[in-house]
């Protein structure tokens, strides 16, 4: 596949849309019981079960007890220290510029870059995606870090760093970077 291509961008063979239905044909659900074990053993957040007894010699679960709190909610960049930053008063804590790499490595270089800077004790940093696609082409070729680099910051995996993000000033690089704001390291 070349770099800026979708999996999508072309239909179907006769041949492959055969191979595929053979494929689906073949294909048996996950059983729940199979399906909730996968998902705890992959660290899928559990709610917390309160035993409350129903019937003499039984007891059922209810849910709807205490689940464990998650990350506080991504926060946009203050006013005043967006200005400051444009101004160059509030210094940027490090800079990574992900553009031209593919997404595995983007990804992976962007959880050591922000887990790196927040053990330096940096508050805000320079997220670099590149701004994508250009005018006359069609959407969803290009600019793939763009979309993806966001939705990223969102993930678990990435919240014990992140406390918010927005778009960059046009100083810092506008709609092909990000400004992300580090969570204090415990």
């Amino acid at each position: 596949m070349i770099s800026g291509d979708t999996p999508f961008s072309r239909g179907l063979s006769e041949h492959e849309r055969e191979l595929w239905r053979e494929v689906t044909r073949s294909v048996a659900p996950l059983k729940p019981r199979r399906l909730l074990s996968r998902l705890e053993s992959t660290g899928a957040p559990e709610r917390k079960k309160k035993i409350v007894a129903s019937t003499p010699g039984s007891a059922t679960a209810v849910r709807g007890a205490k689940a464990p709190k998650g990350p506080p909610p991504l926060l946009p960049i203050d006013r005043r220290t967006r200005q400051r930053l444009v101004r160059g008063t509030e210094t940027i804590g490090g800079r990574i510029d992900l553009h031209g790499r593919t997404q595995g490595d983007a990804h992976e270089a962007l959880l050591r870059f922000l887990h790196r800077a927040q053990g330096h004790g940096a508050r805000i940093v320079l997220v670099i995606t590149g701004k994508g696609g250009r005018a006359g082409e069609p959407p969803g070729g290009r600019g793939v870090l763009k979309r993806q680099v966001p939705l990223w910051l969102a993930l678990p995996e990435f919240r014990i760093y992140v406390s918010g993000f927005e778009q960059a000033h046009i100083e810092h690089g506008g709609e092909g970077a990000l400004y992300v704001r580090l969570r204090r390291a415990r």
